[in-house]
């Protein structure tokens, strides 16, 4: 029997380690080479409010297949040369078989297995579904006290708990994701303290925690993330509201959390999407926009996926954040 944050730790390592993901779901991205481009600047605009330091970190978390920070570079090279001179390119991943692929597009690239070993310094952070990854913890509203669930023979299990300072009904699922809000917290506090900012992009909702959000992709397709453990994307919603309580706390300024429509069209995704398909034959300049409408409608990702950005408490309110 194994809580459930260790059974979806397990499972999510097995998986990413023997998986490609991107058969099984398809992020921002892999959709548009806008996404990471538009990214990028916007690092480059956060790095001039720093002042421009001559050295600083352009880390990504969870990159896949490296295909955002590349954009990213791409645009940044093209746009603000002086900060692709300033930067250095880091990585956290500890897939073996992604960091492989990563390597063919980034071969510059500086490999961490996880966010404490980035060296210091001003910190630009991007990390686009990668929280929704990290694992969680469940309980259920039994009685006047808790239950916490477990994982046995492919079911779950409950075992009392700890009360918990939140209201419920009675059945009622609360999701702890105290990985993400304890990762989330940690960069807020280093760049308290050493400059810079951090982007986290994710799915859940902005003002409340997520209930049973526990979900799988197997093949393409919803699953049960109970079965199989390691043979499934396992993810759960981004408890923001958790997220943005916690940065603050550690000293940093939050912004956000902001529809990923929202931020998007701020930054220009309609505009540059539009001279990209200005270049290209009909069918081909369809196909862009319907991307750049794929991220940015509100029935599509543009209203699920939210922007939550923690900065250092000097800089100004960073684009996409203000009209």
């Amino acid at each position: 029997m194994e809580r459930l944050d260790a059974f979806m730790a397990r499972a999510n390592a097995a998986y990413y380690a023997t998986h490609d993901p991107f058969a099984d779901f398809t992020t921002a991205p892999e959709i548009s080479q806008v996404f990471g481009e538009l990214l990028g600047l916007w690092a480059a605009m956060q790095w001039q409010a720093m002042g421009a330091p001559p050295q600083v970190i352009l880390a990504e978390a969870g990159p896949g297949r490296g295909t955002l920070m590349a954009d990213a570079l791409r645009a940044v090279r093209r746009m603000v040369p002086d900060f692709a001179a300033a930067l250095t390119v880091h990585l956290v991943e500890n897939s073996p078989r992604l960091r492989a692929v990563q390597a063919a597009k980034l071969p510059d690239a500086i490999w961490h297995d996880t966010l404490a070993t980035l060296p210091p310094g001003p910190l630009l952070l991007l990390a686009n579904e990668f929280l929704d990854a990290l694992p969680i913890r469940q309980f259920v509203r039994r009685g006047a006290g808790w239950a916490e669930r477990y994982v046995a023979h492919g079911a779950f299990v409950e075992q009392p708990a700890t009360p918990l300072a939140r209201t419920a009904r009675e059945g009622e699922v609360v999701e702890v994701d105290a990985a993400a809000t304890d990762l989330v917290a940690a960069v807020a506090q280093r760049i308290a303290a050493e400059g810079g900012a951090a982007l986290f992009i994710d799915y859940g909702p902005a003002t409340s925690a997520p209930g049973d959000s526990l979900q799988a992709l197997r093949g393409g397709t919803q699953a049960d993330p109970l079965a199989d453990p390691g043979s499934a994307d396992l993810t759960a919603h981004v408890d923001f509201a958790a997220l943005a309580h916690a940065a603050r706390a550690a000293g940093a300024a939050v912004h956000g959390p902001l529809p990923q429509g929202i931020f998007l069209a701020r930054l220009g995704l309609f505009q540059r999407t539009g001279a990209l398909a200005r270049t290209q034959q009909p069918a081909v300049a369809a196909r862009l926009l319907d991307t750049a409408k794929r991220l940015a409608e509100p029935d599509q990702m543009g209203r699920l996926f939210k922007v939550l950005a923690v900065c250092h408490p000097g800089l100004p309110i960073p684009a996409g954040f203000f009209e």
